[in-house]
């Protein structure tokens, strides 16, 4: 059995018409329920030591950062297996991880698997790279004249997959309390 878990994420249903057919294929995480997203950290803590003292935490923390606007314009690849669409600014991307990371040390991005902190909303996550050239061409074909995508991060969704599907918890609103 998959282990339980949570992750905060900044939704982007502006992006879902694009990129659904892509992630429904190819992207494992859209099976079992994830929208299109771009995530903060993951994974945060185990859901069930997410109660109302870190919901306050964070509700506080997010209350700092105020909302912004960013765009999906850039189609680019990891050097293996992801397929992503990048935000323009990442930056305000990048100061919410790192403050919640500050926030919650034990709690590094991505379990600390990788170094640098990338924003990216996936399109397709497989480890065949011929099939990823392939998709990533189907892709671009796709997006011709779509991108790029405007977008406000206002929120920050709490997500855990305790019914065995990956759901919202909690939202967090970006400015206010």
């Amino acid at each position: 059995m998959a282990s339980i878990e949570s992750a905060l994420v900044v939704l982007v249903p502006e992006a879902e018409a694009l990129v659904k057919p892509f992630r429904d294929r190819y992207d494992p995480s859209a099976a079992v329920g994830v929208p299109a997203h771009i995530t903060l950290l993951y994974p945060f803590k185990p859901p069930d030591e997410v109660g109302g003292a870190v919901l306050e935490n964070l509700r506080h923390g997010f209350a700092r950062f105020a909302p912004f606007r960013f765009s999906l314009g850039s189609i680019r690849r990891f050097p293996a297996e992801v397929l992503y669409l990048a935000p323009e600014p990442d930056e305000p991307f990048r100061q919410l991880t790192l403050a919640i990371w500050q926030w919650y040390p034990e709690a590094p991005p991505y379990g600390g698997k990788w170094p640098d902190i990338v924003p990216h909303l996936s399109v397709a996550n497989l480890a065949d790279e011929q099939q990823l050239d392939r998709i990533a061409d189907e892709f671009a074909q796709a997006s011709h004249r779509i991108l790029p995508i405007g977008a406000t991060a206002a929120e920050v969704a709490l997500m855990d997959n305790c019914s065995g599907c990956w759901q919202v918890r909690a939202t967090l609103s970006l400015g206010r309390e």
